[in-house]
């Protein structure tokens, strides 16, 4: 087994950039994970759901983890490896470890229905990248319409020893949190870290039931930072009103088939990646969707100074 996951604290899911022509755009990687490093998180998740993971060859795919894996140095790098089969999930696990992950993560197939057959893929899954590889359960329902319940997360998560960390984005998912915990308290579930996801739109409340921290990709990772600093610290009040102050812009940002359009339009804004571009398919903001994000950010610069940028 390889060394334990280190999971505490903030992970940012990153996007993919591309330049305008829709390639890999390697300058804006790395100002990316330099820029992350910078806001105080604790690691960096590359070809997730938002990451455009399935418009990428399986080369570009690998370089896009071992370039994030080099830059981010004191970062843990986790790393997508979600697929249709599991030769192409086995083979970009094993480069991504190879190139110095910190581990990977594994949404199930959408066509899951019975507890068995999700614990089962799992299983499977597992026996496809080798037990040696600390891994990430992502429960992802309402994206993936693969309904897990706390119990057969337990099963999933005892079954496989290397499967050492959940990312939570059930919702509501408040109760599952509170279960699941409960489940570790009463020994019927080994420890595992939960970090939560959801555009961190029910952050402030996660981390009271429980959770150890965030991993999501809204366009300021700082008030994630900070959140769950203050969280932990016991400064509830805090965390509160800064979760309150950006609200706005994580529910703006929270709408389906625009919500990646949204957060890299902001990253570029905030000059953190050089364009807004997606691969195709993909769905853009119409001038008045832009209009009324600039007014969700002039507004939010109002009570926190991060949000101040250059228009480009």
């Amino acid at each position: 087994m390889k060394p334990k996951l280190e999971s505490p604290g903030t992970f940012a899911i990153a996007p993919t950039p591309f330049d305008e022509d829709g390639q890999l755009d390697q300058i804006s990687i790395d100002r990316m994970c330099d820029f992350y490093g910078e806001a105080g998180c604790d690691g960096i998740t590359v070809l997730g759901i938002m990451g455009e993971a399935p418009k990428l060859e399986h080369e570009e795919a690998i370089a896009v983890a071992t370039q994030v894996i080099r830059r981010a140095k004191g970062l843990s790098v986790i790393v997508g490896v979600s697929a249709a089969g599991f030769a192409a999930m086995r083979s970009l696990a094993r480069s991504a470890m190879d190139a110095g992950a910190a581990g990977v993560m594994i949404a199930p197939v959408p066509s899951l229905r019975t507890d068995d057959q999700i614990a089962n893929y799992f299983h499977q899954a597992v026996e496809a990248i080798g037990p040696d590889i600390p891994w990430v359960l992502q429960d992802y329902p309402l994206t993936l319409s693969v309904v897990m319940t706390p119990a057969v997360i337990r099963r999933i998560v005892q079954e496989n020893p290397s499967c050492q960390m959940l990312k939570h984005e059930d919702w509501p998912g408040l109760e599952k949190i509170s279960i699941l915990r409960d489940f570790q308290k009463n020994g019927s579930m080994r420890s595992v870290s939960i970090l939560t996801g959801n555009g961190a739109l029910f952050l402030d409340f996660e981390m009271e039931r429980g959770a150890d921290g965030a991993m999501t990709g809204y366009a300021f990772p700082e008030m994630l930072v900070d959140v769950v600093r203050f969280s932990k610290l016991g400064r509830r009040d805090e965390a509160h009103d800064l979760f309150d102050a950006h609200l706005p812009l994580v529910r703006y940002e929270q709408q389906q088939g625009i919500g990646l359009a949204v957060r890299k339009y902001v990253m570029a804004k905030r000059r953190i990646i050089s364009s807004e571009t997606q691969r195709k398919p993909s769905s853009g903001l119409s001038a008045a969707g832009k209009a009324e994000v600039d007014y969700l950010l002039s507004r939010l610069a109002r009570v926190d100074g991060r949000a101040t940028y250059t228009f480009v």
